[in-house]
C-alpha cells in the first residue's frame, strides 16, 4: 500500500510539475480531468437514462470538451513559462506516443487493417479526410487532434516566439466560425474541433494575466453550477446551434473553479478519488474502447450489460498497471532525454 501511495504521489507531481505558483488553485484541474474521463466512460459503457433523452450522446462531447480545455490550458501554460520547443515536444511525445502506438499496433494487427491504415494512425492524421480510423480504435481521433495541436502550437512559438500565443484567441474564433459555416455541431476533423483545445489555451493566458487582471476577475464571478448545466445543454444533439459555444462554456466552467477556489464543487474536484482517476485517465481512455470489442463487451443487451462491471473492473486494472508500470517509465525517459538535449543545446550555444 505504501508503494502504491508513492507511485500515486509521483504521478500527481508529474501532472503539476510546472504549476508551482498557484498550485492550490490548479489542483482542481485533476478533478475536472477525472470528471471528463468518467463522462466519456459513461457515454461508451453505460445506458444513461431512457434512450429517447440521448444522454449518452450528450455525455461524450461534454467530457471531451472538458478534456480538451484542460489540454489546451496546460500546454499553453507550459509554453508561456518554458521557451524550449524541443523540451515541450519530447515530453509530450513520450507521454502520448508509447501507449498510443502500442494500442494502435495491437488493433491494426488484430483487425487485419489495410496497409494504408498504418501510417495515418501511427502518425496521428487518421482523423483527416480521407479518414483511416479503425473502428475498434476510432476513439483515438482525439489523439490525432491533440498531436496536430502540439505540432501546430510548437511551430507557432518557434516562428513567432511566445508572442505568437496572442494569436490563439483569433484562431479559436476562426475555427468556431468554420464550424458554423460547415454546420458542424460535433466533429472529429481537427479544423472543426480544435477550438475546444484553443479555448483552454486562451484560458491559460487569462490565468497568466496576459490580458490584464480583469478577465480573470469577471470569470471568477460566474456561477459554476449554471455553467455546468449550460455545458450539458450545449453538448446535447438536440441543442442545435448552442453546440457552437461548447468550447467557451467548458473553458469558463473550468475558469470559475480556478479564479474562485471556494465552495462545494471545488472541494469535490480536489478529492483523492478524482485525483486518482485523473492520474490513470489517459490509460482509461485508450483501453476502454478497445476492450468493448473483446469478449467482455459481446452478447445481447442483457448479457453485455451483465458483463459491464467486469469490463469496467478490467479497464481500471489495466489502466493502473499501464500508468504506473509502463507509461511512467516512458515519461521518465522523456525527461532524461529532454535534459540531455537541453545540455547539448547549451554546449552548442556556448561554442
Amino acid at each position: 500500500m505504501q508503494g502504491f501511495s508513492a507511485m500515486f504521489l509521483s504521478t500527481q507531481e508529474a501532472v503539476t510539475e510546472q504549476t508551482s505558483d498557484g498550485a492550490a488553485r490548479l489542483a482542481v484541474l485533476d478533478g475536472w480531468r477525472g470528471i471528463s474521463i468518467l463522462l466519456v466512460l459513461a457515454c461508451h459503457l453505460l445506458p444513461l437514462g431512457p434512450k429517447s433523452l440521448q444522454l449518452n450522446a450528450m455525455a461524450g462531447p461534454m467530457g471531451m470538451a472538458l478534456f480538451f480545455t484542460l489540454s489546451g490550458f496546460l500546454i499553453t501554460r507550459f509554453l508561456l513559462h518554458h521557451a524550449s520547443i524541443s523540451d515541450f515536444l519530447i515530453r509530450r511525445f513520450f507521454r502520448i506516443v508509447p501507449l498510443a502506438w502500442l494500442c494502435m499496433l495491437v488493433v491494426l494487427v488484430w483487425t487485419d487493417a489495410s496497409a494504408d491504415d498504418y501510417a495515418p494512425n501511427l502518425l496521428f492524421y487518421a482523423n483527416l479526410p480521407p479518414q483511416h480510423l479503425v473502428h475498434v480504435a476510432s476513439h483515438l481521433w482525439s489523439l490525432c487532434v491533440e498531436m496536430q495541436f502540439y505540432v501546430g502550437i510548437a511551430l507557432l512559438v518557434r516562428v513567432l516566439g511566445v508572442r505568437g500565443l496572442y494569436l490563439l484567441p483569433a484562431l479559436c474564433l476562426a475555427v468556431t466560425g468554420h464550424r458554423i459555416v460547415e454546420e458542424a455541431y460535433v466533429d472529429v476533423v481537427t479544423s472543426r474541433r480544435v477550438d475546444e483545445i484553443l479555448a483552454g489555451a486562451v484560458l491559460a493566458m487569462v490565468f497568466d494575466e496576459r490580458f490584464g487582471p480583469r478577465p480573470a476577475q469577471m470569470i471568477g464571478r460566474l456561477n459554476a453550477y449554471a455553467l455546468l448545466a449550460l455545458l450539458a445543454v450545449c453538448s446535447h444533439p438536440d441543442a442545435g446551434p448552442l453546440n457552437y459555444i461548447r468550447p467557451y462554456v467548458a473553458a469558463l466552467l473550468v475558469g470559475t473553479t480556478l479564479f474562485n477556489p471556494a465552495g462545494a464543487l471545488v472541494e469535490l474536484l480536489k478529492t483523492r478519488t478524482l485525483r486518482y482517476i485523473a492520474a490513470i485517465s489517459f490509460a482509461l481512455y485508450v483501453s476502454h474502447h478497445v476492450l468493448m470489442f473483446t469478449w467482455l463487451g459481446t452478447g445481447d443487451s442483457l448479457v453485455k450489460y451483465a458483463k459491464r462491471p467486469l469490463l469496467i473492473g478490467v479497464t481500471f486494472m489495466i489502466s493502473h498497471l499501464s500508468t504506473f508500470y509502463f507509461e511512467q517509465r516512458w515519461i521518465e525517459a522523456g525527461r532524461r532525454l529532454s535534459r540531455a538535449v537541453g545540455q547539448w543545446q547549451a554546449r552548442v550555444r556556448s561554442v
